[in-house]
């Protein structure tokens, strides 16, 4: 037998991918009678190497900009709040704080990106599947409302626009507060993206916490009624949600959020985001401006302690590879499991 009638007859006689035995375990895939030609995969990454690029974002321009974004899509909400049940002082500093909450949002998102042109830029088309195209054509109409807002109520003149202009940046509010945890849970990074579920519910109850917390920092507590009762509305949404998130996520990838500088400020967050929520319930009991104070500073601070801790959380996760390849391969084995046994032949 020649070298040719070898290959053919390996050719004709084997049938690689319907008989041969190849592989680690030959297993038959359902209902064809096959065995896999390839065996299992091991899932490593090369010398430990980190399998994603970790988020090349600074943290304290992209942090801040995702707890201002909160701060004034909360502030929004509460300002129109406050002007529909007639507490001036408590609409004006909710507009005057989505105004600068906003600007300073901006800011730091120009800062990281380097120069303005390039927020420019993503004005130019507007492409619904990206949220960060969506959430740039969010901010550019959200800004201007919100300084029309604070400007007519500071000047006291064309009180109609001004009207107009906080009940727009109302309704885009919730938005504002939340499509930044979109665009996290967007991204690839393991432990931004298994929260997607949980966390906008988590970033619009930081939002609100954080709108609660500037009030009644800033507003003699008669008038702090709705800030009092925002607050402990966004404690119930931030602190449950996050626990949902975690919970839902397992133990692997909820590890980030548990070890390191993101666990000490994210506890922070619950420790002064709780506390906060309760002294604000005893607003009106006691010397009430002091525990007005105390409640906003606490809940201010928990809400920038939040966002911080889930931006580290997502750095480290992207940093360590175990992250991305264990949950890939317990994804492949499910779904070689869900394939059923070997088929008879």
């Amino acid at each position: 037998m020649t070298g040719s009638d070898v290959t053919r007859e390996g050719v004709r006689g084997a049938r690689p991918g319907r008989d041969a035995p190849t592989g680690k375990h030959g297993r038959r895939r359902r209902g064809r009678g096959e065995r896999s030609m390839v065996p299992d995969a091991e899932f490593s990454s090369y010398y430990g190497k980190p399998v994603l690029n970790k988020p090349t974002w600074k943290p304290l321009d992209i942090a801040g900009y995702l707890y201002l974004g909160g701060l004034a899509g909360g502030s929004s909400l509460l300002a129109a709040g406050a002007q529909l049940t007639g507490r001036p002082a408590l609409a004006r500093v909710a507009k005057l704080g989505a105004a600068g909450a906003i600007s300073l949002s901006l800011a730091a998102l120009v800062h990281d990106l380097g120069r303005p042109s390039r927020f420019l830029n993503m004005l130019r088309v507007l492409k619904p599947t990206s949220p960060m195209s969506v959430g740039s054509w969010l901010l550019a109409g959200y800004a201007p409302l919100t300084m029309a807002a604070a400007a007519t109520d500071v000047a006291g003149r064309h009180r109609l626009v001004g009207s107009a202009a906080t009940v727009s940046a109302a309704v885009l509010g919730p938005a504002v507060a939340t499509y930044t945890a979109v665009l996290l849970s967007d991204t690839a990074v393991p432990a931004w993206h298994a929260g997607y579920r949980e966390l906008p519910f988590v970033f619009a109850g930081s939002g609100a916490t954080a709108a609660a917390g500037l009030a009644l920092l800033a507003v003699e507590p008669g008038q702090t009624g709705p800030a009092r009762r925002l607050a402990a509305l966004g404690t119930a949404a931030e602190l449950g949600g996050f626990q949902l998130m975690k919970h839902r996520m397992g133990g692997l990838l909820s590890e980030p959020y548990e070890q390191g500088r993101a666990h000490t400020l994210l506890r922070t967050a619950e420790v002064l985001t709780a506390g906060g929520a309760a002294l604000a319930a005893l607003g009106d009991r006691g010397p009430r401006r002091v525990l007005a104070a105390l409640a906003g500073a606490a809940l201010l601070t928990g809400s920038a302690a939040l966002r911080f801790g889930v931006f580290r959380a997502g750095v480290a996760s992207a940093e360590d590879p175990k992250y991305t390849v264990v949950p890939q391969r317990e994804r492949a084995n499910a779904a070689a499991a869900a394939d059923g046994p070997p088929a008879v032949p």
